[in-house]
């Protein structure tokens, strides 16, 4: 039977019953800011809460984040709870506030200028200072007091995000052993060599160490985790289990891919308000009448979004043919711009976009169009469907939820992902064009297969990616998870 909503919710009070279910996460999956007309609720542009959230509306619990929002202090109660979704609350959001200063060195320092750069091989040197690792380490112990708080003396299962917090397993386990800690990595792991140059890469692998499960996205990660675990501590590890012994305990360390809530993201494609967001698109008189290709990412240089352009540019040269027959459109939020290599990658995608349409332009057509906006579902869902290629070029990722969005989108059974064969989804997505995004004349070459690649073979293509996704989805990540968690009682 296919994993759903209801299914999960029937396994979580079946597994966990009594327990508390708690879910750690830096992002909050709604945010409360001012606007002209008050105080509005957003939700972020996040793979990860996008993932998560339909789990905990189904799970119920509490998610506990960082209040990022300039009004989130003004909705909380006094133990900084609000009840979300606003619109049908069936979960607790718990905020835990930080400093701006904490925010500066936690989250864009050590995260974000060390262990982000250090987990994806893009050539990108990681920062790492040690007023940063201070910060990291008392912003995970300001996490774990919220965590023993919600708590309290009742048992509980604790459910942890990303590599904002390697530490925190521990922390909650040296003070409560008792409870169950799980955590999901939802960013590639390095092999040893490049791992080892972390200044603190002992007790990073330590603090991970204190979950009883650690997930990776693929096995390749699992065991890229296990050697450099196996090179830096005395501990046992046991390749044919995948776990890590250690102080009389066990570490299993194990692949959950993770997806979307494939129903949910059909359902809103074939909503009208939809079809009316694409037949307006596909009216605009930029792309009217023309093919059309979609990227839709955050302003990351692990995107590949400016070898993407590269790949346009050279696809024009090869295939002049299609010289104001096609156009890109690329979308997607600014992203960490206090960090510089983000203002510089951003800097550098404008400049290269630049370049591409003054060298195509016609007087009613431009190759590349860029909007950096944060969109919301129904849009993203609209361009989707109006597009006739989705590229998602990645040149290190863990999964990429935007392949998985786009293919649950297609309803049609209409498009053609082009997908960089270094993201988690190209071991799912085999019938996309796989790509890398560094062979430039190749990756203009799959351009130009997949817009002239017939109708049927799109159609067959499309329809074993859909049913991968609709079987391999949130709910079934979610639920293998809480299974394993329930064995460790």
């Amino acid at each position: 039977m296919p994993w759903n909503k209801d299914n999960l919710r029937d396994i979580v009070k079946e597994k966990i019953g009594s327990h508390k279910f708690i879910v750690v996460s830096n992002r909050e999956p709604y945010i409360h800011s001012y606007s002209e007309n008050g105080i509005r609720c957003l939700t972020p542009a996040s793979g990860m809460t996008v993932a998560l959230d339909p789990v905990m509306r189904a799970c119920g619990g509490t998610w506990i984040g960082h209040g990022s929002g300039d009004a989130d202090r003004d909705v909380v109660d006094g133990k900084d709870h609000i009840q979300v979704p606003p619109e049908n609350p069936l979960y607790t959001l718990r905020r835990v506030w930080l400093t701006k200063e904490e925010e500066d060195t936690f989250y864009y320092g050590y995260s974000n200028e060390g262990l982000w750069p250090l987990c994806h091989i893009v050539h990108v040197r990681p920062v790492f200072r040690e007023s940063d690792w201070e910060s990291y380490k008392r912003v995970n112990e300001k996490f774990a007091d919220a965590v023993l708080e919600e708590l309290g003396s009742d048992q509980g299962f604790v459910f942890i995000q990303d590599y904002h917090f390697a530490l925190l397993p521990k922390m909650i386990k040296d003070r409560r052993p008792d409870i169950i800690v799980a955590q999901f990595w939802h960013i590639p792991w390095p092999n040893p060599e490049a791992f080892r140059v972390c200044p603190q890469a002992e007790e990073i692998l330590w603090g991970l160490l204190g979950n009883d499960i650690l997930g990776f996205h693929v096995r390749y990660h699992a065991i890229n985790f296990l050697d450099s675990v196996d090179r830096s501590l005395e501990v046992r590890v046991d390749r044919e289990r995948l776990s890590v012994f250690k102080g009389g305990r066990e570490t299993l360390v194990r692949p959950y891919p993770i997806s979307i809530d494939f129903d949910m993201i059909e359902k809103v494609a074939g909503s009208p308000d939809v079809e009316q967001r694409r037949s307006l698109l596909k009216s605009d008189f930029r792309i009217r009448n023309r093919l059309i290709g979609v990227g839709i990412d955050r302003m990351d240089y692990t995107k590949g979004i400016v070898e993407r352009f590269n790949a346009i540019d050279r696809f024009f040269e090869r295939y002049p043919g299609y010289v104001g027959k096609f156009v890109f459109l690329q979308l997607g939020p600014l992203s960490r711009i206090h960090i510089p290599k983000y203002r510089q990658y951003n800097d550098e995608v404008y400049n290269r976009m630049v370049d591409i349409n003054e060298k195509w332009r016609r007087k009613d057509w431009q190759p590349i169009i860029l909007h950096k906006i944060h969109l919301g579902l129904e849009d993203v869902l609209s361009y989707y469907r109006a597009a006739d290629i989705c590229i998602v070029s990645s040149i290190h990722d863990g999964m990429n939820l935007v392949a998985k969005e786009f293919v649950a989108s297609r309803i049609d059974e209409k498009g053609v992902l082009l997908l960089s064969k270094f993201t988690g989804s190209s071991r799912e997505l085999e019938q996309a064009i796989l790509i890398n995004p560094l062979a430039t004349d190749q990756f203009a070459d799959a351009i130009r297969q997949a817009l002239e690649m017939p109708l049927e073979q799109q159609a067959e293509r499309m329809k074993k990616m859909r049913d991968a996704v609709r079987e391999n989805n949130v709910y079934r990540w979610a639920g293998k998870i809480v299974n394993e968690m329930k064995k460790l009682m």
